[in-house]
């Protein structure tokens, strides 16, 4: 009994050591946990968001790094945007949870980010046209004492920020009244003004010229120096191997995988992506040109910004087989010169022909019936109707043919059997089908559907401008091969890009524009991308412009 006893108080005690062995080892688990979730700044653990027919986010775990430019990959509707949302507080995820430092924290709106040093620069930027750049900046955090406004202290704040980071603005001037990339700057200001420390890109570079995405990326690379966390959206994987320390990557709203940017390559991160090998070259024969199908001879569009005119006696033709690019830096008036082509602005004088027809003042339906199909710079503004179905968008301009009308009356039917096959030819993602409402789909895929209602309408005369802008790689490849396809079937085409490369792949001819007039024209065979340089900043200009 004796010997019973103490060999069963030798069991509790070496049961007991064992207790407090675990009870130790499971402490430091714990703050060995704790330690690695403090290296974190933002995490987001086992996200789920659903929409009407379409699960956007599916168990999607996103980890930033204090001080690291952690970029976000994936094709257009892969969920890039709908996560940033989440994080931002503009949706609540069905599943999940988001930490900051390690601590549970919950976002239930915009208001609740910015209060956790979470800022977001949107895609589609959120900015008061009729305000000015300060009021945009300072919009819902405006200093005030006793009730009343202090623009003065706004105002040095803004200014200091915008000296410090290089981000020079007209505090004075209107939204509607600056470039693209000062609204950016405005966002960026916007962000800095609350002082957040964990900034979110959505698709940054999209609307930007080449020597402003310079200019961004190098505005990043200081926000990192000072230990700013960066999150950063872009289809652009030149951008990727530029700036960032590591990337994630989703598909059809899945996490695929993260990469140390140091230890891949753009091949590798494409395949990542759309789940196979991507050819990053054009493949085109050479072009076998026809009759000149758009002729434009001295053509004057005024500005809308200035006095001058924002086109100046441009001439010059495309013909049957080949693809025209205009080149130029933004801002320079090539919107104009296809406003004025596509009937969207009036020109005050010079001709315009469409297989020799005089369409000068012809209204816009009258073009697109003569053979004229337009991609538009701006899809919101010129490209669908945001709160009409996709297939609604799908024929905008071709509802009134006897396909899809009878006696004035739609044929629903044959409009949704239309869209469906426009839907599954072209990839066109969208979570109802033709039923979805097109303000609710990403900007890739609206792009995309625009692109497939433009193309199928069968145009002698394709103009397209950017047409790849915010696509991803898969779809930016896919796009061009439609492009050599239309101009090998003796389409003309007449490109707008401020994508060099693109520029240099895609084209037969560049015309070089710079100040309302076409300064150069080059085969892209025969030139470089220094040189196209030189003349797209007015350095400079050939004797005489061919047409």
């Amino acid at each position: 009994a004796k010997k019973t006893k103490k060999n069963m108080c030798k069991l509790a005690a070496n049961t007991g050591i064992m207790e407090l062995k675990e009870v130790s080892v499971s402490k430091r688990h714990e703050r060995r946990v704790s330690r690695l979730a403090e290296d974190f700044v933002i995490e987001m653990l086992h996200i789920t968001k659903e929409f009407p027919g379409i699960k956007a986010n599916d168990d999607i775990t996103l980890q930033l790094r204090k001080g690291e430019v952690h970029a976000l990959l994936g094709e257009n509707g892969a969920g890039k945007s709908t996560l940033m949302s989440v994080l931002f507080g503009l949706y609540q995820p069905e599943a999940g949870q988001i930490r900051k430092n390690g601590k549970e924290v919950v976002i239930r709106n915009p208001n609740d980010a910015n209060a956790l040093g979470i800022g977001m620069v949107h895609q589609h930027f959120k900015l008061v046209e009729c305000f000015s750049v300060l009021d945009n900046i300072i919009l819902g955090v405006e200093p005030n004492k006793m009730g009343f406004l202090q623009k003065a202290e706004a105002r040095k704040k803004v200014m200091a920020l915008s000296e410090k980071y290089g981000l020079r603005v007209d505090p004075d001037a209107l939204i509607s009244d600056i470039s693209v990339g000062m609204q950016q700057r405005v966002e960026i200001l916007k962000m800095l003004y609350r002082d957040n420390e964990i900034l979110i890109f959505d698709e940054p570079t999209a609307v930007l010229t080449p020597q402003e995405i310079d200019e961004l990326m190098e505005i990043m690379r200081g926000f990192k120096k000072e230990g700013k966390s960066i999150l950063f959206i872009t289809h652009k994987l030149n951008e990727i191997m530029a700036v960032s320390d590591r990337c994630s990557v989703l598909r059809k709203g899945r996490y695929i995988g993260t990469v140390d940017i140091k230890d891949t390559t753009k091949e590798e991160l494409s395949k990542m992506m759309v789940g196979r090998d991507v050819q990053f070259a054009v493949d085109k024969k050479p072009c076998e040109v026809g009759k000149p199908i758009l002729e434009v001879e001295n053509l004057v569009v005024p500005s809308k910004v200035h006095k001058n005119n924002a086109v100046r006696g441009v001439s010059f033709n495309v013909r049957a087989g080949e693809i025209v690019c205009v080149a130029g830096i933004d801002g320079n008036g090539q919107s104009e010169l296809i406003y004025g082509i596509t009937g969207l602005e009036k020109p005050t004088s010079g001709t315009i022909r469409l297989e020799g027809r005089d369409i000068t003042n012809a209204p816009i339906r009258e073009r697109s019936k003569a053979g004229m199909s337009h991609i538009p710079e701006d899809r919101h503004k010129h490209g669908l109707v945001l709160d009409y179905t996709l297939a609604d968008n799908m024929v905008l301009q071709r509802y009134w043919q006897p396909e899809f009308q009878n006696h004035g009356f739609i044929k629903k039917n044959a409009v949704l059997q239309y869209a469906e096959r426009l839907i599954k030819q072209y990839d066109v993602r969208s979570g109802q089908g033709p039923a979805t409402i097109a303000r609710s789909m990403s900007g890739g895929n609206q792009q995309k559907a625009i692109i497939a209602r433009e193309v199928d309408k069968d145009p002698q005369l394709l103009v397209a401008v950017q047409p790849t802008r915010g696509l991803d790689v898969g779809a930016i490849e896919y796009i061009h091969k439609q492009i050599v396809a239309e101009r090998d079937k003796g389409r003309a085409i007449l490109l707008v890009s401020l994508e060099l490369d693109e520029v240099m792949n895609l084209s037969d001819r560049i015309l070089v524009y710079y100040e309302g007039e076409i300064v150069g024209e080059f085969d892209p065979k025969k030139t470089t991308v220094e040189e196209l340089g030189l003349y797209m900043a007015g350095a400079k200009k050939q004797g005489e412009a061919k047409a």
